[in-house]
C-alpha cells in the first residue's frame, strides 16, 4: 500500500483536513519532475560500445574512485545540505511559532517549482503544528478538571468507606498517604513501566491492535528517523517521570483533605426527566453529597468513563503528531530523491525541535493517566486496567461471514420453495385465498418489513464504512460493541428464514373437513414468532449482541417519553425509522386485535369494524410524527434554534396528512379525500425540501458541485442526483392511498405492503446521506470526541474564598 493511502487509512476522520496535505505536496513534486523531464537534454550516446562496470569493479572500489576524484574535496555533505535551505523558527502573534523555509537555489534551472514547493511545506507545518498546540492545551485544561474531580472522589470514598467517622489528623493523613504512596512505589515495580521506558520510542504509545485508526502496516520502516533522533530523548523524560513520581508519590497522591467536600455538589445527570422538571422550574441542578454506597459506585462509574475518554484522547493526539512527522519525513525523503538535494535532515531537524516533535506532554499524562486508572478503577490490576483503556479492536469472524452466507442461501431457498408450493397447489385460485390475504398476510407482512429495514441498515453500514463515514462515534456506540454489516445481515436473515419456514407451515387455505378449522398449532406461529423476538430483545444475558439490544431499548424508551429526555442524534434518528415503518406498528395492532379479540381458529376477526381499532390506526399512523415533534420542541428549548421549531412544523404537517389520508381510508367520503389531497401535498413538498437542504446538506449555493455541496464522499456526482429523484418519487407513494390504484389486480393488503415497502426503501436511502452530512459536519467543527458528564460540581467562589 503506498504511504498517501496508508496515511489516509490512518487518519481521525474528523481531523482529516488538520492533517498534511501528502497529496497535494505529492503533486507538487510531480510538476517538479515534469519540468525536469522537459527541459533535461537528451543524452547522448557514443557510437562505440561502453562496458558496464562488472560486479568485481563495482565492489573493488574502482568505480567508486573515479566519482571521488570528480567531487569536489573541501564540500561535505552538510556543507551542501545547508546551500539548499535554511529554516528559520519565528514567533508570530507573541506566542505562535511558524516555520519560515529559505530556498537558496531559486535561481537555479526550476528553482521557482521548488519555491512553491517549500512555501506550500511551512503552510502544511505550521497548520499541523497549531492544530496539535490548541488539542494539547484542551487536554491539559481537561486533565486539571479530572485532578480536580478525582480530589473529590477520593474524600468521597474515604467519608463513604469510614461512616462511623474520620478524624483526619495528621498520623492518619501521613499513615494513609505512605499506604498510597507504597502501593504506587509496588505498582512501578510490578508493572513493565521501566521495560517501556528503557525500550520504547514516542511511536510506541500507539497500540496498533487497540488504536482506533488501526496500526502501520510497515511501523519499522516508519520509524527509521525516530529511533537516530529520539530515542535517548525518550528514555531519560520516562525516567525522570518514574523517579519524579517515586519520589513525590506521598505528596501528589495524598488524600484530598476531607474540608474539600464542603464545596462539592453532585452534578444531577442532563437530559432526564429530573432534570428537565428543575430546569422548567428554575431549581439547580446540583444536590448535596449523600455519602452512600451507591452514590460512590455511581460517580466512580462516571469518572471512570471520563478517564476512558480522556486516554482515547490522548491517544488519537500521539497518533496525530506521529502520523505528520511521519508524513513530512516520507516527502522530504521524496523530494530529495526528485531534486537530488540534501535537504530533508535540515528541515527533519527543525521538526524534530519544534513543539510538533519534542512536547511530551501527551505522553506524561497518558503515563499518568494510567497509574490512576489502574489504582483507582481496577484495584492495581494493570492488564485488567490496560484492557479497558486500549481496548482491542474488533476482528471479523469466519464464522459470522459463513453463519451469514448459510442463512442467505436458506431465505432463497425457502423463497423459491414457497413459490413452487403455490403454483403446485394452485393456492392463487382456492376460495380461501382472501381470508387468508385479510388475516395471515398482515401477520406475516411484519417481519418482511422488519428484514428489509435491517438488509438497507446493513448496506449503509457497509457503504458508511466504505467512505470512511465515522458511524459508530456519530451515534454513539460504545467501542467495539458497534456491529458491522454482516452481523446485521446475519440476524434479519435468521429472522426471514424463521418467518418463512412459519408460511410454509401455514400455508393452509381449507379448513379440516372433520374439525371446521384450522390448526392451532400453526395459527399460533406468528404470534409465537412475535414472541420470541421481544423475548430476545429484552433478554438481560450477554447474548445476542446485548450491548447494541439494550442501546436501542434505550433509544427507543426516550422516544416513547419524549420530551422528558434531552435529544441525540440516535433518538432522533430511530423516531425517523419508526416514521417510516407504521404498517410494522399497524401490524402489531393488528396481532393484539385478531389473538386477543378475534377468533384465530377461524381466521376471524371485527378488527375492522371495530371503533377502537380505528382509533388506534389514527394514533399509531400520527405516533412516530408526534414524538419527533416533541423532539423538535425539546431541542428547540435546549438549543434555542428556531430551525428545530420550523423541523416541528414540517412533522405536524405531516401528521396532519397522514391523519387525513387514515380518515378517508376508513370512511371513503369525498370530502375527507379533497382534504387528504391538500395536505398532502403541502406536507411532501414541506418534507422534500427539508430531505434535501437541511438533512442532505444539498441545493448549496455557490457550490462548485452544482445543485450539491462542496464536500461529497461519493466520487460520482450521479449518485446524489439519482438519490434527490428517488427522495421525491418515493415521497409521493402515498398517492396509493387516496387515488386507490392497482398493479396487476394485487389483493389491497399486498397493495399496502408494496407502498410500505418503497417507503423503507426511500428511509435507506435517506439514512446514508443523513449521517454522511452529519459527518462532514463533525469534520468541519474538528469534533471527533463526545463530553462525558462528571459526576462532581467545584462551587469555584466558595473555593476561592478558601
Amino acid at each position: 500500500m503506498k504511504f498517501c493511502k496508508e496515511l489516509a487509512s490512518q487518519m481521525v476522520p474528523e481531523w482529516q483536513e488538520a492533517y498534511m496535505n501528502y497529496g497535494f505536496l505529492k503533486s507538487l513534486l510531480k510538476e517538479i519532475i515534469l519540468f525536469k523531464q522537459k527541459n533535461r537534454p537528451a543524452p547522448h550516446r557514443p557510437h562505440g560500445l561502453k562496458r558496464n562496470a562488472t560486479l568485481y569493479r563495482a565492489f573493488s572500489g574502482l568505480t567508486h574512485m573515479v566519482h571521488l576524484h570528480h567531487s569536489p574535496r573541501n564540500h561535505s555533505p552538510s556543507d551542501i545540505e545547508n546551500q539548499v535551505i535554511l529554516v528559520n523558527t519565528v514567533e508570530r502573534d507573541g506566542s505562535d511559532e511558524s516555520a519560515e523555509t529559505t530556498f537558496l537555489n531559486v535561481h537555479d534551472e526550476g528553482g521557482e517549482y521548488e519555491l512553491v514547493y517549500f512555501k506550500r511545506l511551512d503552510e502544511e507545518f505550521n497548520k499541523v503544528l497549531k492544530f496539535y498546540k490548541d488539542k494539547v492545551k484542551e487536554v491539559v485544561d481537561e486533565a486539571g478538571a479530572l485532578n480536580k474531580q478525582m480530589e473529590a472522589l477520593v474524600a468521597f470514598r474515604v467519608k463513604v468507606e469510614h461512616p462511623e467517622g474520620w478524624t483526619n489528623s495528621v498520623e492518619e493523613t501521613k499513615k494513609l498517604a505512605s499506604d498510597v504512596a507504597a502501593s504506587r512505589a509496588e505498582l512501578f515495580a510490578t508493572a513493565p513501566s521501566a521495560v517501556r521506558a528503557s525500550k520504547r520510542v514516542p511511536m510506541d504509545m500507539i497500540d496498533e491492535e487497540s488504536s482506533r485508526n488501526g496500526g502501520l502496516s510497515d511501523e519499522s520502516s516508519h520509524r527509521e528517523y525516530y529511533k537516530e533522533d529520539k530515542e535517548m530523548k525518550t528514555i531519560t523524560t520516562n525516567s525522570e517521570v518514574i523517579q519524579e513520581d517515586e519520589q513525590n508519590g506521598a505528596r501528589s497522591n495524598r488524600p484530598a483533605p476531607l474540608e474539600i467536600l464542603r464545596y462539592v455538589k453532585f452534578n444531577t445527570p442532563q437530559g432526564t426527566p429530573r432534570s428537565t422538571i428543575k430546569g422548567i422550574l428554575n431549581i439547580p441542578n446540583q444536590t448535596d453529597l449523600k455519602f452512600s454506597k451507591y452514590n460512590l459506585k455511581k460517580a466512580e462509574a462516571q469518572l471512570k468513563k471520563a478517564f476512558v475518554e480522556f486516554y482515547n484522547k490522548l491517544r488519537l493526539l500521539k497518533n496525530y503528531s506521529f502520523l505528520n512527522i511521519l508524513a513530512f519525513s516520507k516527502i522530504m525523503k521524496k523530494y530529495d530523491k526528485i531534486a537530488s538535494r540534501h535537504a530533508s535532515k535540515s528541515y527533519m531537524k527543525m521538526v524534530d525541535n519544534s513543539y510538533l516533535g519534542s512536547s511530551d506532554e501527551v505522553s506524561k499524562l497518558m503515563e499518568r493517566v494510567e497509574v490512576i486508572f489502574i489504582k483507582h478503577f481496577s484495584n492495581s490490576n494493570r492488564s485488567k486496567g490496560m484492557n479497558i483503556l486500549r481496548p482491542r479492536a474488533k476482528r471479523e469472524k469466519h464464522r459470522v461471514t459463513f453463519s451469514m452466507g448459510f442463512l442467505v442461501g436458506c431465505t432463497l431457498a425457502l423463497i423459491i420453495a414457497l413459490i413452487l408450493i403455490i403454483r403446485a397447489r394452485k393456492i392463487l385460485d382456492k376460495e380461501g385465498k382472501v381470508l387468508y390475504m385479510e388475516t395471515m398476510f398482515p401477520l406475516y407482512s411484519l417481519f418482511g418489513f422488519i428484514v428489509l429495514h435491517m438488509v438497507l441498515y446493513a448496506a449503509c453500514i457497509y457503504f458508511w464504512r466504505l467512505y470512511r463515514v465515522n458511524y459508530p462515534f456519530i451515534f454513539g456506540f460504545k467501542q467495539g460493541t458497534e456491529l458491522g454489516y454482516k452481523e446485521i445481515l446475519l440476524v434479519g436473515f435468521c429472522i426471514s428464514v424463521l418467518a418463512l419456514a412459519c408460511v410454509l407451515a401455514n400455508l393452509d387455505m381449507e379448513m379440516d373437513p372433520v374439525t371446521k378449522e384450522y390448526k392451532a398449532i400453526t395459527e399460533l406461529l406468528p404470534l409465537v414468532l412475535v414472541g420470541l423476538l421481544m423475548a430476545i430483545m429484552l433478554c438481560p444475558f450477554n447474548i445476542i449482541y446485548r450491548s447494541s439490544r439494550f442501546f436501542l431499548l434505550v433509544s427507543l424508551f426516550h422516544c416513547l417519553f419524549a420530551p422528558l429526555y434531552k435529544v441525540t442524534l440516535p433518538d432522533f434518528l430511530l423516531a425517523d425509522q419508526l416514521s417510516s415503518q407504521i404498517q410494522a406498528l399497524r401490524s402489531l395492532e393488528f396481532y393484539i386485535c385478531y389473538y386477543g379479540w378475534g377468533d384465530y381458529k377461524h381466521r376471524l376477526n371485527s378488527c375492522s369494524d371495530s371503533h377502537v381499532f380505528n382509533t388506534f390506526s389514527y394514533i399509531i399512523a400520527a405516533l412516530p410524527f408526534w414524538w419527533r415533534f416533541l423532539q423538535c420542541l425539546r431541542r428547540l428549548y435546549d438549543e434555542g434554534d428556531i430551525m428545530q421549531g420550523y423541523n416541528g412544523l414540517k412533522y405536524f404537517s405531516i401528521i396532519v396528512a397522514v391523519s387525513t389520508r387514515t380518515a378517508y381510508t376508513l370512511s371513503h367520503a369525498n370530502s375527507w379525500k379533497i382534504i387528504a389531497w391538500i395536505t398532502s401535498i403541502g406536507a411532501t413538498i414541506v418534507s422534500t425540501y427539508w430531505d434535501i437542504v437541511f438533512d442532505w446538506g444539498l441545493f448549496q449555493r455557490n457550490s462548485k458541485n452544482r445543485f450539491l455541496r462542496d464536500k461529497l464522499l461519493v466520487p460520482h456526482k450521479s449518485v446524489y442526483y439519482v438519490a434527490v429523484v428517488l427522495n421525491v418519487l418515493l415521497r409521493l407513494a402515498w398517492m396509493q392511498t387516496v387515488l386507490k390504484f392497482k398493479i396487476f389486480s394485487l389483493h389491497t393488503q399486498m397493495m399496502i405492503a408494496f407502498v410500505a415497502i418503497l417507503e423503507i426503501i426511500r428511509r435507506g436511502i435517506w439514512n446514508f446521506f443523513r449521517l454522511e452530512n452529519e459527518h462532514l459536519n463533525n469534520v468541519g467543527k474538528f469534533r471527533a470526541f463526545k463530553s462525558v458528564p462528571l459526576p462532581f460540581n467545584y462551587d469555584e467562589d466558595d473555593d476561592k474564598d478558601v
